[in-house]
């Protein structure tokens, strides 16, 4: 998208979130009408990040730094993939997620969310403060997703997953976390996926509650690729937190698993295989690019691994895992990923792993 469409986009979404929120409506934020082709072709940049802060130094020092450069390259929106914090020993409180409100609030352009497990599922953990799982999930859809506006100072509308598909602490409750928008030719989507098992492992494990997700999540995930095909968008990008496994080499935290029937072999409970067998068949038959980003193993990588059920490597599939924190060596690793998108390209999607010049340790900034 040129910059000269911003100006038009911003104007829309304060317009259009407003009255969304009135009505109760949702919808996707379209390029305006006089857009030409031209415009919807354009290229334009992205950032992708995750699995940060883990740390008080990461948070005080390697996060400002990490916004700052981000916001020094012009980018149409950013997405974080989940973890807001450590796993262990630090607090899942409220504190926590206003904070994180201010990070996003800070970018340039919109920002959006998708939630990990460190900052709902493992908040039952004793460490984390033995909350409820349910209700750290119920105030983080209060927080960061009450209405179909993004964060970040541009914020934009997105569609949103209204219906009442999803657990609460109270009974049912809309998936609003599950977002969808298109820039240009190009359409994004957020699903609600966690690591710790989808919800099925840890301190507390939730079947019913990942029962109802799972369901909405491949709901969410069918009707987006049709939206997509509907309207000639020519690639497609999923953001979600978990890693789910996609083979029997994976030398992280991944489930291991055999990548033609999907089973998973470890013999840890699999909250992955039925969404990703379903994930599998929506990318066969989009045949486009689909770019698929994640973060929890904390392993940053760019590959395919992703194999239909003969054995066949999907080529249109591309896996894209974040920087996260990898070890406690301080701020080498709260790095972010600019990806840029080109609709008139074969591929779509470009990376560029951005090392922040302030973050670098071993080997500092010349």
């Amino acid at each position: 998208m040129t910059r000269s469409l911003l100006p038009h986009l911003r104007s829309s979404a304060k317009r259009l979130g407003a009255g969304l929120i009135t009505l109760g409506l949702v919808t996707c934020l379209q390029l305006p009408a006089h857009a030409d082709e031209g415009e919807a072709n354009a290229a334009y940049a992205i950032g992708l990040w995750g699995d940060l802060p883990y740390s008080p130094v990461q948070e005080a020092v390697g996060l400002p730094n990490l916004l700052a450069d981000m916001n020094a390259q012009k980018l149409t929106f950013t997405v974080h993939d989940g973890d807001l914090k450590q796993g262990s020993g630090s607090l899942c409180d409220d504190g926590l997620y206003h904070r994180a409100v201010g990070w996003f609030n800070a970018l340039q352009g919109a920002a959006m969310l998708t939630p990990g497990d460190n900052d709902w599922t493992d908040c039952d953990r004793p460490a984390n403060g033995g909350f409820n799982s349910r209700e750290r999930l119920d105030r983080e859809r209060q927080v960061f997703f009450s209405t179909p506006l993004s964060m970040g100072r541009d914020p934009i509308v997105q569609e949103v997953q209204t219906e009442a598909l999803c657990l609460g602490q109270r009974g049912v409750v809309p998936c609003s976390e599950n977002r969808r928008w298109k820039v240009g030719r190009v359409t994004y989507i957020t699903l609600n996926i966690p690591g710790s098992c989808n919800n099925l492992c840890d301190t507390a494990p939730d079947p019913a509650e990942f029962q109802a997700r799972n369901a909405a999540n491949i709901k969410w995930l069918r009707e987006s690729f049709a939206a997509a095909a509907k309207t000639g968008s020519v690639g497609l990008m999923i953001i979600s937190q978990a890693n789910p496994g996609w083979d029997k080499s994976d030398p992280t935290r991944a489930p291991m698993r055999d990548p033609q029937t999907l089973e998973q072999t470890d013999g840890a409970p699999d909250g992955y295989k039925e969404y990703l067998l379903a994930l599998r068949e929506q990318v066969i038959a989009f045949r486009r690019p689909v770019a698929y980003v994640h973060g929890d193993s904390h392993y940053f990588r760019i590959d395919k691994p992703f194999l239909d059920a003969r054995g066949r490597r999907l080529e249109n599939f591309t896996r894209v895992e974040t920087f996260g924190d990898n070890a406690a060596n301080g701020n080498n690793d709260v790095q972010w990923l600019k990806v840029v998108v080109d609709p008139k390209g074969r591929d779509v999607f470009s990376y560029q792993p951005m090392i922040v010049p302030g973050n670098r340790e071993a080997v500092p900034a010349p």
